[in-house]
């Protein structure tokens, strides 16, 4: 059809739609959604000259060329029986000629869910093929035409997918959208998206995670479901508006993140057995603490998982869920309805739970029922912010917390950052310099009596390839482990914190009892060839 029919079509089709008193579209300059399409099988579609072109949740928006029409009547009595809502919106045929041809982009028997979106394992797997680096990356998404949308989204997530990234950053610049993947931590530039395509995006990831549409000047929160064969992954959005429009952070949720071991997570043989025995405690308090994204949620999970059978009731209280564990009750606070960590935790004292977890400890109320709680026969697992193990008993004091209930209640604080592992298969090895050896030698001195060192044949130095590999996808790091300071309360330490001693003699006590700092954590990981100093030093400071 020439262009000037194609336009006189349309304009009969808008007059048409004034009759109707149904708003008119066009659907060449709409997002069509892979997902929402298959609501409506195609045969159906085509019979009642219809097609759902938006779906959020049980909300659908339905493109059709006569409402009056039997056919499509009996197509919408039928969606209405399924507990569909919907929109009507006027189109011409070769809208909808458009609309179906998506039918052809997705396999056969597939069905739509509200806020899924599927990543057919067979394009996962091409993509993953084609990725060696984060260049190539870039270059899938750069290469690719995008027919819709629906496709766009699926590259990017499965670009992430094949990195494994945790994080998706999309941000609206000046002149173009910056893409970039948060790798291990570490947040890498990716690509420069064009504006018109961050628009259909933002819109695309609005409606798979449920958020309103017309909100363009506050923050929205979300989350979807990335649907593939072997699993499915949460995603939580994040919309946040900006200078030059609304920025997208995607945080994939992948379970397989949390599947660890007490090794997994980095923790020194010793300390294992000793973190193994004070969970075997019928009560007592765990607390972690560190910064955000410092993997603390991902040590309590692993904690509860260590303990978990079917002979104790498990229950948290957490804000967000993030991932959800199997045979463990788990409940999501919401301070607007009156279930803060306080109020939430003291309601989970009701239901006899044998073990606790409230995701943060933020405020005096929280800090005194956690306390009580574990005074009372509960094992209770919590978080705090705090710099270091030894900045714990402060910290609790500062929100009002009496030394009388801090002492016989902590079991065990805990500090912890996440340092990157360089790449087992392209790591290189490093000379060790007389400079760097009377370092070593010097900080190997200030360990605790006890504490099994490495000898000196044993050091293994290495550093990342300046070109990476296909396995770090060109980085030269791959995956990440913990570095620990912990503090086991012992009659000591319980005399310590009752007389409010500083945090140096708390500190002096741990180191006393054994126990290593973060830094010295961090240097036998570095001796046994699992980070460098250059990454031990970007996290813990020089």
């Amino acid at each position: 059809m020439s262009l000037l029919r194609r336009k006189e079509a349309e304009e009969v089709t808008e007059l048409v739609a004034g009759k109707h008193k149904l708003p008119y579209l066009d659907l060449a300059a709409f997002p069509i959604d892979t997902d929402a399409i298959k609501v409506i099988p195609e045969e159906r579609a085509r019979a009642g000259e219809l097609a759902v072109f938006q779906a959020a949740g049980s909300r659908l928006k339905i493109a059709v060329r006569d409402p009056d029409k039997s056919e499509t009547a009996s197509v919408l009595k039928d969606l209405e029986s399924r507990r569909f809502s919907y929109e009507l919106y006027l189109v011409s045929r070769q809208s909808l000629d458009r609309a179906w041809t998506i039918y052809g982009k997705v396999p056969a028997g597939y069905q739509a869910s509200a806020g899924t979106i599927a990543i057919l394992p067979s394009k996962l797997s091409a993509i993953r093929q084609e990725i060696i680096s984060l260049q190539d990356v870039a270059r899938q998404i750069e290469q690719r035409f995008f027919t819709n949308t629906s496709e766009a989204l699926e590259v990017i997530l499965a670009g992430a997918l094949a990195t494994e990234a945790s994080d998706v950053h999309i941000e609206p610049q000046e002149k173009a959208v910056r893409l970039r993947l948060r790798l291990d931590g570490i947040l890498h530039d990716i690509s420069q998206l064009p504006p018109k395509l961050h628009t259909l995006l933002l819109s695309r990831i609005k409606l798979i995670s449920e958020l309103k549409l017309n909100i363009h000047d506050r923050a929205q929160d979300g989350r979807f479901t990335i649907q593939m064969d072997h699993a499915a992954i949460e995603v939580r959005t994040s919309v946040l508006p900006g200078p030059n429009g609304e920025n997208i952070v995607l945080r994939i949720l992948n379970p397989r993140s949390i599947e660890l071991s007490f090794t997994d997570l980095g923790l020194q043989p010793w300390v294992a057995l000793m973190i193994e025995k004070e969970l075997r405690q019928p009560n007592g308090l765990i607390l972690t603490t560190g910064p955000t994204g410092s993997g603390k949620t991902t040590t309590l999970y692993t904690f509860l998982r260590a303990i978990h059978n079917p002979a104790i009731k498990i229950v948290t209280i957490e804000d967000p869920i993030e991932y959800h564990l199997t045979g463990i009750e788990q409940t999501q606070a919401d301070p607007d309805k009156g279930y803060g960590f306080a109020e939430g935790l003291r309601a989970i004292v009701r239901q006899d739970p044998d073990v606790i977890l409230v995701g943060e400890i933020r405020d005096l109320d929280t800090a005194e029922t956690a306390m009580h709680a574990a005074l009372t026969g509960h094992l209770v697992f919590s978080t705090l912010h705090t710099n270091d193990a030894a900045g714990t008993i402060p910290r609790l004091v500062d929100l009002g917390v009496k030394p009388s209930i801090i002492a016989p209640a902590i079991n065990v604080a805990m500090a912890q950052r996440l340092v990157r592992k360089l790449c087992p298969a392209c790591r290189q090895n490093v000379k060790i310099s007389n400079p760097v050896l009377a370092g070593i030698k010097k900080g190997l001195a200030l360990f605790p009596s006890g504490v099994s060192l490495p000898r000196e044949k044993e050091w293994t130095l290495f550093q990342p390839c300046g070109t990476g590999c296909q396995s770090c996808n060109g980085i030269g790091y791959k995956g990440r482990t913990g570095i620990y300071e912990i503090i086991f309360v012992d009659d000591r330490m319980e005399r310590l914190i009752l007389s409010v001693a500083p945090e140096s003699e708390i500190k002096k006590a741990a180191l006393d009892s054994g126990q290593i700092t973060m830094r010295q954590d961090g240097l036998l990981k570095v001796l046994h060839g699992i980070t460098d100093f250059a990454e031990l030093e970007r996290v813990v400071g020089e």
